[in-house]
């Protein structure tokens, strides 16, 4: 049975996961919800490094334009951001690192939790339980559709739990709350800068995942690699009827290349990806169309499989922009790595899961193809450093999938996850 105490402690979870819900913030304009976690994460007397100090801006990809990032600083201050720290933000550079120094011999953990929102108009039906509840996105197109509200809560927890026990901990303890998961875009700019160079022992997780309610996964190996790429062709405009012969199709490039980008061939090592999501070309019915653009993304099994992909894919943008006589720019606005969770720390995990009582099932790993999270540059880093990482997921049952316009978790999901952290924390720091 709960306590009363952990009663209130769910409460305040939930309310701090319903309030982030509403006002959902993406990949590097996460300023309101990061100044409410600073805040919090303050009170409860951690070290904190913020923004630009955690954060390499030459290793940003996709970050929005300086417009946009500076409308939404507006929006911010407008619906709740916290005075005290929202200054801290408002450049983009929305991660935080706070530090828990023990005082005492032992090894630096760390735990990431993602802060960002997608671009979906949540759902407005009376049977969606946000609506019932009155926390629905109060964001046209901006929706927390893949739990990384809950992600935050679950953070803000942990850390109010591990302070509270802070004489059962050793050593340090570091939470990295991460901007601009979505899109693979985030965790590279706060690898480069270092955040990760200490660390022995790093711990990404997630809820639902597809994994049911009450279940663990203590090692997910399925993440590809991938590459987000934009790609822009330009030409020349022309009459269509008059004089066709002086124009230059940038529309026909795109299409050549979107076409023959799929018949990029299979690698024998393994799994490979490839998408097309957007094109958009031309400007009328009777004119030469001057520009194209598109989204593509590239995945591999492994980060050299995706490699092999990401090149075939510039050898046909390429290829398409010499047919056509147009000039090309790929930019590079997301990035994820291949990883394989450390066998000793998941069999850690595995067991301290199962210990709590908190889990109906628990499964040392999962190695079915995923999709892609940029916590693999944290796990790898550390890795290549001589650490330990893994990638755990905590099940929960979900309105509709990841991504979608329903989506929707178990709140009762949210408890058992925090203490299943904060056990591996006591446990893990202690060895």
């Amino acid at each position: 049975m709960h306590t009363t105490e952990e009663h209130t402690l769910e409460e305040q979870m939930i309310r701090f996961r319903r309030d982030l819900h509403m006002y959902p913030e993406t990949g590097f304009l996460e300023m309101r919800t990061a100044s409410i976690v600073a805040h919090e994460l303050t009170k409860l007397g951690y070290s904190l490094q913020l923004g630009i100090d955690v954060m390499d801006p030459n290793a940003c990809m996709g970050k929005p334009s300086n417009e946009e990032t500076e409308a939404h600083y507006a929006w911010a201050i407008e619906n709740g951001a916290h005075p005290d720290f929202v200054e801290h933000f408002k450049d983009g550079y929305t991660g935080i690192v706070a530090t828990l120094d023990t005082g005492k011999k032992g090894p630096t953990l760390a735990y990431r939790f993602d802060m960002d929102a997608l671009d979906i108009h949540e759902c407005a039906e009376d049977a969606h339980v946000p609506v019932q509840k009155g926390f629905r996105s109060t964001l046209d197109n901006k929706m927390h559709a893949c739990g990384h509200d809950a992600h935050t809560s679950i953070g803000l927890t942990v850390a109010k739990v591990l302070m509270e026990q802070k004489d059962e901990l050793c050593g340090t303890i570091k939470l990295i709350f991460q901007p601009a998961e979505e899109g693979t875009r985030g965790a590279k700019s706060m690898t480069e800068k270092g955040v990760v160079d200490d660390v022995d022992i790093f711990i990404a997780s997630h809820i639902g995942t597809g994994v049911p309610f009450g279940h663990f996964v203590a090692a997910n190996n399925g993440f590809l690699a991938t590459t987000k790429l934009n790609v822009t062709y330009k030409g020349t405009a022309a009459h269509a009827g008059s004089s066709p012969e002086e124009g230059k199709n940038a529309l026909l490039a795109a299409a050549n290349a979107a076409i023959n980008l799929y018949a990029i061939p299979r690698h024998s090592d393994g799994a490979t990806r490839m998408n097309v999501g957007e094109l958009h070309a031309g400007a009328g019915r009777n004119i030469i169309a001057d520009t194209a653009t598109m989204t593509i993304e590239t995945r591999g099994e492994t980060s050299e499989i995706n490699t092999f992909v990401r090149s075939q894919a510039e050898a046909v943008i390429q290829g398409a922009a010499t047919m056509y006589n147009v000039d090309y720019e790929i930019e590079t606005v997301g990035d994820a790595l291949s990883s394989q969770c450390s066998p000793a720390l998941a069999e850690k995990m595995y067991h301290i899961a199962s210990d709590t009582g908190e889990m109906e099932h628990c499964e040392k790993e999962d190695n079915a193809s995923a999709g892609s999270e940029d916590a693999t540059y944290f796990m790898e880093r550390v890795k290549e450093r001589g650490g330990q990482a893994t990638y755990v997921i905590f099940g929960t049952e979900l309105a509709a999938g990841h991504h979608n316009e329903k989506f929707d978790i178990d709140e009762r999901s949210l408890l058992p996850a925090v203490n299943v952290l904060v056990e591996s924390a006591i446990t893990l720091s202690n060895q």
